[in-house]
């Protein structure tokens, strides 16, 4: 059987209707209405994992300052640091692709996750510019693919009238780090040196896998699912099927908007707008409490009024902030931590609707595969946007930012654009033989 031909069936193929439904005795039903407790648990110990490669991401952001001058580098070579991550987890994300799907969701996960704590100690233990680069990036490789299969788990697990508060939760963990994680972080860097954060974070992420080891349950059951095709085959079966590029260029425009300010926020606010290095705690703790209520609120909300038109008020919402944000100067401190929290609920607001709403366009037996080559899309888009971003910046001679407004305007085009796309999701036809939920084991 030709390879062209495989790659038709996969995508053609109906998935077929579940016997059990019609009799009461449906595993999928029965699971996820029986074992509640059991998937929120579940939940829990995926929002954990997140919180590592979260903050992992998140503490080299407020760094800046220090990086630049410890390091004496400038706004591009500080966006080489963030964008290196970025574009190794895009690469590793692509490679991913190709086996994802074939084995067990723990096994995979277990296994990412090893490597991404790998990579967080060589963080720890870079000296210099240049080793820092390349420890970034191998922590890159690791992490951006373990939030891509976190998603896909949740797809299989939870049901599409969930989803939207299971994404809320687990991306709360972005809340959380930047609530107690950076705080800690800066205060460690601040004690001793740079380094120290990610021998902590080393640390705390190795005790997060003996857990997970322990207690994750088989997930398997996306196997059956999975036809016997050449790895290739489904992997061009999930580039070339329309509604799957349709997300896929959603998500890029979506994570450029963000990519462009956030990296360099802590940075602008201390060279622009008189914040000090030992204030800006206060952006991440403000903004980490306001949008960890923000984001589950947001969740349980679109469940209810429908995650497109929440996607899209959230959006609106956001460029308000963008705006003042990137227009900012000496401001008085609560001023600034106002808007800088304003911009973090507003723009995490969008990606808990537009998660959901993703997740819900690709069949099970594509989820793993798809959410990888998603990562991939979201991570090159970081990259680019953070290496754009920098390129375009200068410096005055007293160290201030320049060109920031021009960037604003191009993160709400990006909005604008994001918006516009969103009308072209569609939720993917499917029997209800989706895989059921683990049985947690007690």
């Amino acid at each position: 059987m030709s390879f062209r031909r495989r790659t038709d069936e996969l995508i053609s193929t109906p998935a077929q209707p579940c016997p059990a439904c019609a009799t009461g005795r449906c595993a999928v039903s029965s699971a996820l209405n029986l074992n509640r407790r059991s998937e929120r648990a579940l939940l829990a110990l995926l929002a954990a994992v997140q919180f590592t490669t979260v903050l992992d991401f998140l503490i080299v952001l407020p760094l800046g300052p220090q990086y630049m001058e410890v390091m004496h580098i400038g706004p591009s070579q500080f966006g080489l640091i963030v964008s290196s991550y970025a574009v190794s987890a895009g690469l590793s994300g692509i490679a991913a692709g190709f086996f994802l799907d074939y084995f067990d969701r723990k096994r995979a996960l277990l296994a990412l996750f090893s490597g991404f704590t790998l990579g967080t100690l060589c963080c720890a233990l870079a000296q210099g510019y240049h080793l820092l680069v390349l420890a970034r990036a191998l922590a890159g490789a690791f992490g951006g693919v373990t939030g891509a299969l976190i998603l896909a788990i949740i797809g299989d697990v939870v049901p599409e009238e969930r989803r939207g508060a299971a994404m809320g939760l687990v991306m709360s963990a972005f809340s959380l780090a930047s609530i107690g994680g950076v705080p800690c972080g800066l205060y460690l860097a601040r004690l001793w040196s740079w380094h120290m954060p990610f021998f902590a974070l080393a640390g705390l992420s190795a005790v997060i896998l003996a857990v997970a080891a322990w207690l994750l349950p088989p997930m398997r059951d996306h196997l059956q699912l999975t036809r016997e095709a050449h790895p290739a085959a489904r992997v061009w079966a999930v580039w070339i099927e329309r509604d799957h590029q349709m997300a896929f260029l959603f998500m890029a425009v979506l994570t450029c908007a963000g990519a462009l300010i956030f990296p360099f926020i802590a940075t602008y606010m201390v060279t622009n707008t008189g914040m000090t290095q030992k204030q800006v705690p206060f952006i991440y703790l403000a903004g980490g409490l306001c949008t960890f209520v923000s984001m589950n609120w947001i969740g349980r909300w679109a469940d209810r009024a429908g995650k497109p038109r929440v996607f899209w008020i959230m959006s609106a919402c956001a460029t308000v902030p963008i705006l003042l944000f990137t227009n900012l100067h000496r401001v008085p401190f609560l001023a600034g931590i106002g808007v800088t929290t304003l911009l973090m609920v507003c723009m995490s607001g969008r990606f808990v609707p537009a998660m959901a709403m993703v997740t819900a366009s690709v069949k099970a037996r594509y989820r793993g595969g798809f959410m990888s080559a998603n990562s991939s899309v979201q991570q090159f888009s970081m990259g680019l946007a953070t290496y754009l971003s920098g390129q375009i910046m200068g410096q005055t001679p007293r160290g201030e930012l320049t060109h920031f407004p021009s960037i604003g305007l191009l993160s709400i085009l990006c909005t604008f654009a994001g918006i516009s796309l969103s009308r072209y999701l569609r939720p993917a036809v499917e029997a209800r033989s989706v895989p059921a939920a683990p049985v947690w084991v007690e």
